[in-house]
């Protein structure tokens, strides 16, 4: 074969595996990239001029995949993969070091190793704008259900309050005017259930937005302490560490400080009643832009991806029958909603979760 005629046998195979390469990408399966990432590099392998002895190998975003027979005792040629111009891999092709060197390289397949990684990091940049959208619109969603829980809720609310207040005050007067014993003790069962209902009713209000706030300025790190004073008893019961990660910086902030220490008190509590024997709970207040922020991390088991959007509604619990009315997290929300901040959830590493909460600076 005639130097001209290898050389163009060359330039069939180059052009061949960038258009299988193209072909492939824009076929892709973003929930299934791994696949098609596999099948990029079997495309270089194809395309490069000593092809049974070429192997090749990707990183990139949380990805690594390469040929059969890839290892590192390679001469290499190799390539970055930018992702919205920030470098976050590369894709490397080689040859056994034993037969061949550098030289043995044509300037043709760097050219082709970069043009394949422009679109291969084009692929992640998509695949994280289509990931960004799914999570925005997802979270549209919850809030808006969400939005439309807490009119309802609100609505229930104000409707039980008159019909309690009457169950508890009539209670009242009857327990003044009955002698018998058991009546009293009876009619006290009453008042005691009604008040119960009753601070159900706060909590749904609290959850709706509705309850009237007494805001003041607040130091963060005092109400983290004196929850945690609190909680020290059941702390101590499974053997669980404190990790606090905040300096003396004063965190202050606007807030009603009754509520600010009920949220305080049912995350800590809630990562307490997860976390497992001798378990480890991390609290993080740091500064974030205009905001301050506290992360209250557990080891437990975590939150199934299964019910993620459905923690912060309203009678939805995890914990056995009697353990949990489903109100805690909810009426979180439902406080820190009301203070103009925002608070999420993530699993945390290596395992358990974190809740995130932003408050707004002052």
């Amino acid at each position: 074969m005639t130097s001209t005629e290898a050389k163009l046998k060359e330039r069939v195979k180059e052009l061949t595996c960038l258009y299988e390469v193209t072909s492939i990408i824009v076929n892709s399966d973003y929930d299934q990239l791994e696949t098609s990432l596999e099948a990029i590099l079997y495309c270089l392998k194809r395309g490069w001029q000593f092809d049974d002895d070429a192997e090749a190998h990707l990183v990139a975003d949380n990805y690594e995949v390469q040929t059969e027979d890839f290892d590192l005792d390679r001469v290499i040629l190799t390539s970055d993969i930018k992702i919205f111009n920030k470098v976050d891999g590369r894709i490397t092709v080689g040859y056994p070091k034993k037969k061949y060197d550098l030289e043995d390289f044509l300037i043709e397949e760097q050219t082709l190793l970069d043009n394949i990684s422009l679109a291969v990091g084009n692929l992640f940049e998509r695949k994280q704008i289509r990931d960004n959208e799914v999570a925005t619109r997802r979270q549209m969603e919850r809030t808006d259900r969400l939005h439309i829980l807490g009119e309802i809720t609100a609505g229930i609310a104000h409707e039980l309050n008159t019909p309690l207040a009457n169950i508890l005050g009539f209670a009242e007067l009857l327990q003044e005017k009955v002698k018998n014993e058991e009546n009293v003790r009876d009619l006290q069962k009453i008042m005691d259930n009604a008040i119960f209902c009753r601070e159900i009713v706060k909590k749904l209000m609290f959850f709706a937005c509705e309850m009237p706030q007494e805001m003041s300025v607040v130091e963060l790190i005092p109400s983290v302490e004196n929850v945690l004073k609190l909680l020290r008893p059941q702390l101590r019961a499974k053997n669980i560490k404190l990790v606090k990660d905040f300096d003396e910086t004063e965190f202050e902030l606007k807030a009603d400080t009754v509520q600010l220490t009920q949220v305080l008190f049912n995350l800590i509590m809630n990562a307490a009643y997860y976390s497992p024997q001798g378990g480890n709970i991390r609290i993080i207040i740091t500064e974030k832009g205009q905001h301050i922020r506290l992360q209250i991390s557990d080891e437990g088991a975590g939150i199934d991806p299964e019910i993620a959007e459905k923690v912060f509604e309203p009678f939805f619990t995890t914990k056995p029958i009697g353990n949990g009315s489903g109100l805690g997290l909810s009426v979180v929300h439902g406080i820190i909603s009301g203070h103009r901040g925002t608070i999420t959830h993530a699993p945390n590493n290596p395992k358990g979760t974190v809740f995130t909460i932003d408050f707004p600076k002052l």
